[in-house]
C-alpha cells in the first residue's frame, strides 16, 4: 500500500481514500465473510469498518501499518455484529486443508457437526484467533495486532479455544458410540 496515498486521505483526500478502500475491501469482505458467515452482516462490517477508518484516519500515528489498524477496526465490528445477532461464524471455512473457503471434502457430515456445534460454543474472541491462526496463518504477533491483543493472549485464547474443540469433539464421538451400542442390542 503506498503511504502517499494513506498520508492524502489522512488530510482529507476523498479520491485517496477511495483507491485506499477499494485496495482493502476484499480483503476486509471475506474476512467478515468467514467470521460471520452471513453476507449481508459481512457487508454491514466492512461498511462500519469503512466508516470508522475514514472518521478516524487523520489520528493514524504510522501510515505504513494502516492495513493491520483497519483489520483491528474490522475485528470490532464483527465482535459487535456476532453479539447483536448472535451469529455464529462456520469452523469449516477455515478448517479446509487447502486454506479456501470450501469445506474439506475429507471431514465427515458428522465430524463437521461436532466441529460446528463445538465451534458455536465457543466466544466470539475465541472465535476470531481461529480464524487468525488457522485461516489466515498469522503468527501470534501478527494476530494480535490484527485482534488488538497482546501475543500471549492469543496463545491463551488459541490454547482454550482448542481445548473445547475438541472436548466437544470427543462428548460427540462418545455420544455417537452409546448410540451405535444401543443399536446392536
Amino acid at each position: 500500500m503506498e503511504r502517499d496515498i494513506v498520508e492524502r486521505a489522512q488530510h482529507g483526500d476523498r479520491e485517496a481514500f477511495q483507491a485506499l478502500a477499494e485496495e482493502l475491501i476484499n480483503r476486509l469482505y471475506n474476512l467478515a465473510q468467514l467470521m460471520l458467515n452471513d453476507r449481508d452482516l459481512a457487508e454491514d462490517a466492512v461498511q462500519e469498518t469503512l466508516v470508522e477508518t475514514w472518521r478516524d484516519l487523520p489520528g493514524l500515528r504510522d501510515p505504513d501499518r494502516v492495513q493491520a489498524w483497519v483489520h483491528q477496526i474490522l475485528v470490532r465490528a464483527v465482535y459487535r455484529l456476532a453479539k447483536r445477532e448472535r451469529r455464529q461464524l462456520d469452523p469449516r471455512r477455515f478448517i479446509s486443508a487447502n486454506g479456501l473457503t470450501s469445506p474439506d471434502p475429507a471431514i465427515s457430515v458428522g465430524d463437521a457437526d461436532q466441529i460446528d456445534r463445538g465451534f458455536r460454543h465457543l466466544k466470539p474472541e475465541y472465535r476470531a484467533v481461529l480464524v487468525a491462526k488457522h485461516y489466515l496463518g498469522l503468527p501470534d504477533e501478527a494476530a494480535g495486532i490484527m485482534l488488538g491483543i497482546p501475543a500471549g493472549t492469543v496463545k491463551s485464547r488459541l490454547n482454550r479455544a482448542t481445548a473445547a474443540m475438541r472436548a466437544e469433539l470427543e462428548a460427540g464421538a462418545r455420544a455417537r458410540d452409546t448410540v451405535a451400542r444401543g443399536w446392536t442390542r
